[in-house]
């Protein structure tokens, strides 16, 4: 075997391992009818919005650095149309399936007949 092979299978093997450990390791920590402590239960609630909230800022700053507000790019009209649908979609519905689908959506829309 070939240098590439063996590190191809060992890069197999151990993915495959820490895999199978991340997965055992709530099992193994808090036990299987164990109920978590009660801050890692709270930590489950509200990381997922937290992390969620944090990537949209980042996003929308990283957006707004390279295409700042001009006519020239239609005053971000689309970004903004669509970030403002999730947000209220989210806050009306709490469905989080429904916001990002209709947020997709009205984006793809308005860049692609809209604002081409």
């Amino acid at each position: 075997m070939n240098t590439q092979t063996v590190y191809l299978i060992s890069l197999t093997a151990v993915t495959a391992g820490v895999t199978i450990l991340l997965r055992a390791f709530p099992f193994l920590t808090f036990g299987r009818t164990g109920k978590p402590p009660e801050i890692i239960r709270y930590l489950g609630e509200v990381i997922s919005p937290a992390a969620m909230a944090m990537l949209t800022v980042y996003c929308f700053c990283l957006h707004f650095q390279a295409r700042p507000l001009s006519a020239a790019h239609g005053w971000n009209l689309p970004e903004i149309a669509a970030g403002l649908l999730v947000v209220g979609l989210h806050w009306w519905k709490r469905n989080s399936l429904l916001s990002i689908i209709s947020g997709v959506v009205l984006y793809m829309v308005l860049i692609q007949k809209i604002f081409p």
